[in-house]
C-alpha cells in the first residue's frame, strides 16, 4: 500500500507511519522540515521504504497514492485564541485539506480512502448526555472550525472517514505528558466542578483505530474515536493521584480558567461523553476501554480503589 500523510511527525502521526513502515508499506509524509522528518525514522528497519516532500504543490493528483491521512493542524490548546491565532488554527486545517480533496478529484486512479482529522469539539457541551455520531454540531468557534474541517474533506471523490478524536493519551506527549510533572509533584486536582465528561482514547487506540479504518472499506462518514467509558474529571483526577501515590486535593475553580485560558477554558470545562458508536457497531475491539487498566498498564501495578 502507498500512503500519503499529513502530520506523521506527530505524536499519533509517528506511531502509525512506524506501523505503516513495519507493515512494508510506502509512506510518503508532508512536511515543512524534510531533514528533521527523516531523522524522527531513521533508525527503522524499513526507513528505505519512507519518502517526504515539503509542499502539496509536487502533486498534479494522486493516482500513485492508495490511501491519504490527513493529520496536520495547528496544536489548539498551545496558545491564547487571538483572533490571529484564531485564523491560524483554521487556515492549518482548512487550506491543507481543501487542497487534498482538489488533488483527489483531479485523480483519474483516486486514492480508496481519505482518512481526515476532526475533534470531539465538534459536540456542544452536553453534560451527562451520551453522544453518538448522530449528534448535531455545537456552535462555538471548535464546532464551527470542525464543521468547516469535515465538510473541506467529504468534498472528496472516495471513501471518506473523518475522526472526532477524544483526547489522546500517553506519555510520549499530548495532553496527559503536559500535565504529569503536576502530579507527580502533588499537585494535580480537577478542574471547575469537575463534572464534566472527557473523551479519553489511549494513544495505542488511537493508532490501532485509524488502521482499523483505512483497512475496511464499509467504514465511512464520522467517527468518534474514544473510550467506549468515557470519565468524569474528577474521576480521572483521582484515578491518575492514585495510580501515582500522589495527593490531588488542588482544584481549579471555573472562574479562574476562564480568566487564565479565556475562550480556551470550554476544551476543559465543557462536558463531551462521547460514545464510539460506529466503531463498536464495526466490531473494533478496543486494547483500554478502561482508563484504571490504561493507567495500570502505563504507570505500573499499584492498586487503584475508586
Amino acid at each position: 500500500m502507498r500512503i500519503l500523510i499529513t502530520g506523521g511527525t506527530g505524536l499519533i502521526g509517528r506511531e502509525l507511519v512506524k506501523r505503516w513502515l513495519d507493515q512494508q508499506y510506502q509512506v510518503t509524509l508532508l512536511s515543512r522540515s524534510i531533514p528533521k522528518a527523516l531523522a524522527l525514522f531513521q533508525s527503522h528497519r524499513f526507513f528505505e521504504r519512507l519518502s517526504a516532500v515539503e509542499d502539496l504543490s509536487v502533486f498534479s493528483d494522486l493516482n500513485d497514492f492508495d490511501a491519504v491521512i490527513n493529520l496536520a493542524g495547528e496544536p489548539i490548546f498551545d496558545k491564547p485564541w487571538t483572533a490571529q491565532q484564531k485564523d491560524r488554527l483554521w487556515q492549518s486545517r482548512l487550506k491543507i485539506t481543501e487542497k487534498l480533496t482538489a488533488l483527489i478529484n483531479a485523480s483519474q486512479m483516486p486514492p480508496t480512502c481519505f482518512l481526515s482529522g476532526s475533534a470531539y469539539g465538534y459536540y456542544a457541551d452536553s453534560g451527562e448526555q451520551q453522544i453518538n455520531e448522530q449528534q448535531s454540531a455545537g456552535q462555538g468557534f471548535t464546532a464551527q472550525l470542525c464543521q468547516q474541517w469535515e465538510n473541506a474533506a467529504q468534498q472528496a471523490n472516495t471513501r471518506v472517514c473523518l475522526l472526532r478524536t477524544g483526547m489522546v493519551f500517553s506519555p510520549k506527549g499530548g495532553a496527559l505528558a503536559k500535565i504529569l510533572p503536576l502530579y507527580r509533584c502533588g499537585l494535580g486536582g480537577k478542574l471547575g466542578d469537575g463534572n464534566q465528561f472527557m473523551p479519553w482514547f489511549a494513544l495505542e487506540d488511537m493508532v490501532n483505530a485509524i488502521d482499523f479504518l483505512l483497512h475496511n472499506s464499509a467504514c465511512q462518514g464520522a467517527f468518534n474515536l474514544c473510550s467506549p467509558q468515557p470519565v468524569q474529571n474528577k474521576t480521572f483526577n483521582q484515578l491518575l493521584a492514585k495510580q501515582l501515590r500522589r495527593p490531588a486535593w488542588a482544584r481549579v475553580p471555573a472562574f479562574l480558567l476562564r480568566i487564565l485560558l479565556g475562550e480556551r477554558a470550554s476544551l476543559v470545562l465543557e462536558s463531551q461523553r462521547l460514545h464510539p458508536e460506529k466503531l463498536l457497531k464495526q466490531g473494533f475491539s478496543f486494547q483500554y476501554a478502561e482508563l484504571s487498566n490504561y493507567l495500570r498498564a502505563t504507570f505500573g501495578k499499584s492498586a487503584i480503589n475508586v
